[in-house]
């Protein structure tokens, strides 16, 4: 959508037209003009917005809204550019230096108020953007209409483009995780859960990893964690995007699908500083911890068998499962390469 004045083409006579349309062609010809976009056709994901707003501005390939200034004229432009979200952020302002004769783009990532983030339907709301010129003085002013998504709705992409966004959902701190831990700890031999401990070695570790895990799903089984899928999403995206529901919910209610679980699984591992792992395969996901604090093996998880199968048989099952898929229709997704890759928890 170009919300601008009409660019028009030369003039058809060679000479200079003096009139009061001419200066008037002459004026549109050299004014600046303005493209406005939001999220993914009109739609703003939650995830993508909390990963843009924490990256700095020249640095963001995600935001809630880009505004693309084209500058026609001969001279360099510097104009003040302002976006929020009417009702659901702050505003953020831009510089923008645009070159004579030049065009870019600025991605903007305004704050979101909490309320975005306890949001669980899509939603109609507006974006205003309003830009003016270094004195103060209005330039240009518009809303469009954008629908905000599910605070849960995860949007995949083809071919999981986005996939290392999922551990946005990976909540180590949530209270409900560390109530979980407390529990888990009861059901060890020496009552701790220490993660890893760079004083044993490589075999010493594998052992005490496959002790902690086993705690962890047992506490889990505890609870009543039960397979309740509940992941279709409403508004555009339906075959790229699906619910998720954050660990502390599916905690809550004791509920959980397999990649609800996956991520759930994820946060209780790195809550103890372990390196955790989300696998997906061809409609399904496993949760896996590095067994030592070295490169190399995991253990995974069938996650989705807690509540009805043993911890031993949900591991043979995680194994199993894998190895019917070719190493191409294996996505993972390791926490702390999307942590260093700026991609935290959902405020």
């Amino acid at each position: 959508m170009v919300l601008s004045g009409l660019l028009l083409g030369p003039m058809a006579s060679p000479y200079a037209d003096t009139s009061d349309a001419g200066k008037r062609d002459e004026r549109l010809r050299t004014e600046p003009t303005y493209k406005i976009q939001a999220g993914l056709e009109g739609e703003i994901y939650p995830v993508f917005a909390n990963y843009a707003s924490l990256q700095k501005q020249d640095k963001r390939s995600l935001g809630a809204v880009s505004v693309t200034v084209s500058n026609p004229g001969a001279t360099s432009l510097r104009q003040r550019v302002a976006v929020k979200i009417v009702g659901w952020s702050d505003q953020e302002i831009q510089i923008a230096d645009v070159a004579a004769r030049a065009t870019q783009t600025f991605i903007f990532a305004p704050t979101f108020l909490p309320r975005f983030y306890q949001n669980h339907e899509i939603i109609a709301a507006t974006a205003q953007v309003s830009v003016s010129d270094m004195s103060g003085h209005s330039v240009y002013e518009t809303t469009m209409p954008v629908r905000l998504r599910s605070s849960e709705d995860m949007y995949w992409g083809s071919s999981f483009k986005y996939a290392p966004f999922i551990a946005s959902w990976v909540t180590p701190h949530d209270a409900r995780v560390e109530a979980l831990l407390a529990q888990a700890k009861e059901l060890t031999p020496d009552r701790r859960l220490p993660g890893y401990e760079s004083w044993k070695n490589a075999s010493q570790q594998e052992k005490e990893t496959y002790i902690e895990a086993r705690a962890i799903y047992m506490a889990v089984k505890q609870r009543g964690l039960s397979y309740v899928k509940s992941s279709d999403t409403l508004g555009d995206h339906k075959d790229l995007s699906e619910r998720v529901r954050m660990p502390g919910l599916s905690l809550s209610q004791s509920s959980a699908n397999c990649i609800d679980a996956a991520v759930m699984y994820a946060s209780l591992f790195e809550n103890l500083g372990m390196e955790a792992t989300v696998v997906l395969v061809p409609g399904h996901a496993y949760a896996g911890v590095r067994v030592a604090s070295h490169p190399g093996k995991f253990l995974m998880i069938d996650v989705a068998l807690t509540g009805r199968s043993t911890f031993e048989q949900a591991v043979a099952s995680a194994a199993t499962g894998m190895a019917r898929h070719n190493a191409t229709a294996i996505t993972r997704i390791a926490i702390p390469e999307a942590r260093s890759a700026g991609i935290y928890p959902m405020p």
